[in-house]
């Protein structure tokens, strides 16, 4: 069975060496721009994962369909980054400001179909259910995004609401890996919905994660500036949280909309929010959320019967994407 390490470094050689069509390059160097700018590659770091678990090698069958979790996720991101008019993505200009909107919504697309083709990469026996399960997660995580957008114009979102979004727009895609490479593998089917499970699961956990180092997190590990969620108003979790237990909710909306349009103001914004978090114990809260959310993970898993080994290269994964905020 492959190590954590191992995996690590088979992800990042599958992209140092990942192709696009060559022309018309207009259409496909932002393709090659955003793979090149890199990210966490956990998504099919987790696909050969659990692959690992029931496989001894890798090949073409899986590493392809392996890729193609992580050219959708950019695909995601290169809309995304439209629809938030974010100028930045880890700290390069994002492609609609490299290039212009018209490129990035084609590139985007051309981009979503590349990752179908090289779903279509999985066994012939396996293609079926690889292309149904891609499929409606793709239709999935549009709708999160659709309901994250929806968020904007609500005044309050309940918190059962904002987990329902979460699970929609970065939950199921790395469920949806958990169960790919474990489906390829030929792993019972028992083995694929309890580690899909554990994906979904595992998902709750990084984003919740994600929103609490956002506000609280290093700025040099985080990989962008602290408090963005604050600055642009988002309805994180820990917002939709000490909304929750506030007495005072005005004093919190009003501090989210204090201005934000120096850099002095953006610190003084991002103190008087934060402040407010720590009053309620929204940063402790956020943390045991986590934990929660991975201890359920591993709990998806546990039943199973796999080998000690399968069980702590799971454990290791979970404690490595989520335990900056743990």
């Amino acid at each position: 069975m492959a190590t954590l390490e191992n995996i690590t470094a088979r992800t990042a050689g599958l992209f140092r060496n990942i192709s696009f069509t060559a022309e018309p390059s207009g259409l496909y160097d932002p393709l090659r721009y955003m793979i090149a700018i890199g990210g966490k590659r956990l998504r099919p770091a987790l696909c050969l994962l659990t692959y690992s678990i029931y496989k001894d090698s890798f090949d073409e069958s899986i590493l392809e369909p392996a890729a193609a979790l992580e050219v959708f996720h950019t695909f995601t991101l290169i809309h995304d980054d439209i629809m938030d008019r974010s100028p930045l993505r880890r700290g390069q200009a994002t492609v609609w400001k490299k290039w212009d909107e018209d490129t990035a919504i084609l590139s985007g697309d051309v981009m979503q179909i590349d990752a179908y083709r090289r779903i279509a990469k999985a066994p012939a026996d396996k293609l079926a259910d690889a292309l149904a399960l891609f499929t409606e997660t793709a239709a999935q995580v549009c709708e999160g995004q659709q309901y994250d957008m929806d968020f904007e114009h609500q005044a309050e979102v309940p918190m059962e609401d904002y987990a329902k979004m979460i699970g929609l727009k970065t939950g199921v895609l790395i469920a949806c890996a958990a169960k790919m490479g474990a489906l390829i593998a030929g792993a019972p089917q028992k083995d694929c919905e309890a580690l899909y499970r554990y994906g979904y699961e595992l998902g709750m956990a990084f984003q919740v994660a994600d929103d609490y180092l956002d506000a609280f997190g290093d700025e040099k590990v985080f990989g962008k500036p602290i408090g963005g969620d604050i600055i642009q108003r988002k309805k994180s979790w820990l917002t939709l949280r000490a909304l929750e237990k506030t007495a005072d909710k005005q004093a919190l909306l009003g501090a989210l909309d204090l201005p934000s349009d120096t850099a002095e103001q953006k610190t003084a914004k991002i103190a008087a929010v934060k402040d407010i978090y720590c009053e309620l114990g929204v940063d402790s809260d956020a943390k045991a959320e986590v934990v929660r959310y991975n201890s359920r993970a591993l709990d998806a898993v546990r039943s199973l019967e796999l080998s000690p080994e399968a069980l702590a290269l799971l454990t290791a994964f979970a404690d490595r994407l989520v335990g900056r905020a743990k």
